[in-house]
């Protein structure tokens, strides 16, 4: 009985695959190493994939992303992981004008370790896939990405796949299902024009989202930052690390909403940079922290004005009293300023 629930269960798996076609996908393998390249074009060839390219450094696998955007990638990781993850984290959070930043990623390794685990999972990757692999698996892993593929998720730090344990937590993080390109190839077998059509509208709505929820919670994080680094004394190492981060987010914000034309976002965030500079350099700090509370606060009502800036204010402060009370509790770490970020 269990070498027939056995054989009806890879009976099914066939029959599953067999109902996907990917003729007309688009594939991307990026590997430094030929003999892996072949070996992962021979497996991707048995599943019935024709359109393969492969590259073989990071940025050529970068420079063809951007150039025509594949339905899936497969990049490995050894040798150059972080490299890779801090790329794949960067598409993921639509930079630079991605033009795709859903498409399927498979992050294939030699060798699994807790560092590079955690690396793939904050890249916002959707697998992580180790050598060698068999066809079969490789074909299985495939099929769950086009049949169940994760809904994302956009926080501050993260855009990817929702990997929380617990879900039955409350969260105020939405989840969408991403556009998949490769399930509208390989499952609903559309043509060219009409892939091409659904996908343009997806894209759009997607990139949207995309871009106004990234906008708002790290326009969120700024007040957070500046909140925090209000209630340190000038002298305080805190400070400075709180200033470093809030400088990094805000030049990100503005290249966002330069990319978007926002020109107004854009004016806050330069007075936010202008109030920056002078607490670096001692320059009048009630003044200059004045003006970076009003220009982030600003900043957020001009980008999400469903709220008022005393009802952001609010909730900036409900969050700051969270962070502190979980940094004086007796069993929690010291707090670290680069870990502000949970909080959204």
């Amino acid at each position: 009985m269990a070498f027939f629930r056995l054989k009806c269960g890879k009976v099914g798996q066939l029959n599953a695959m067999s109902r996907l076609s990917f003729d007309s996908a688009e594939t991307l393998i990026y590997d430094p190493v030929a003999a892996n390249r072949t070996a992962t074009r021979a497996a991707l060839y048995n599943l019935g994939f024709r359109r393969i390219e492969s590259v073989a450094t990071l940025d050529a696998f970068e420079d063809q992303i951007r150039r025509r955007p594949p339905d899936l990638a497969l990049c490995e990781a050894q040798g150059a992981d972080a490299e890779l993850c801090s790329l794949i984290q960067m598409l993921r959070q639509g930079a630079n004008g991605t033009y795709n930043p859903f498409l399927v990623i498979m992050v294939t390794a030699w060798e699994k370790t807790n560092a590079l685990v955690s690396r793939v999972v904050n890249s916002g990757a959707d697998d992580l896939i180790l050598r060698p692999f068999s066809t079969t698996v490789l074909g299985q892993r495939i099929e769950t990405h086009i049949e169940r593929r994760k809904s994302f998720v956009i926080t501050t730090d993260y855009v990817g796949p929702d990997r929380r344990r617990d879900t039955s937590r409350a969260s105020n993080v939405d989840l969408f299902d991403p556009p998949n390109s490769l399930k509208l190839k390989a499952k609903y077998r559309l043509s060219a024009d009409e892939v091409a059509t659904r996908l343009e509208n997806e894209l759009k709505v997607a990139r949207d989202l995309l871009h106004s929820e990234k906008l708002r919670r790290d326009a969120f994080q700024i007040c957070i930052l500046w909140r925090l680094a209000q209630e340190q004394p000038a002298a305080s190492p805190d400070v400075s690390a709180y200033l470093t981060k809030l400088t990094n987010l805000t030049r990100a914000v503005r290249d966002r909403t330069n990319d978007l034309s926002m020109l107004e976002a854009m004016e806050w965030c330069e007075q936010i940079l202008a109030a920056i500079e002078a607490l670096q350099i001692g320059i009048d700090r009630n003044p200059s922290m004045h003006l970076l509370g009003h220009a982030s606060l600003s900043l957020i009502q001009t980008l999400a004005p469903e709220k008022s800036t005393a009802d952001y204010l609010a909730q900036v402060d409900a969050t700051v009293a969270i962070i502190r009370a979980r940094a004086q509790a007796p069993a929690a770490q010291p707090a670290k300023p680069a870990a502000v970020a949970a909080a959204q």
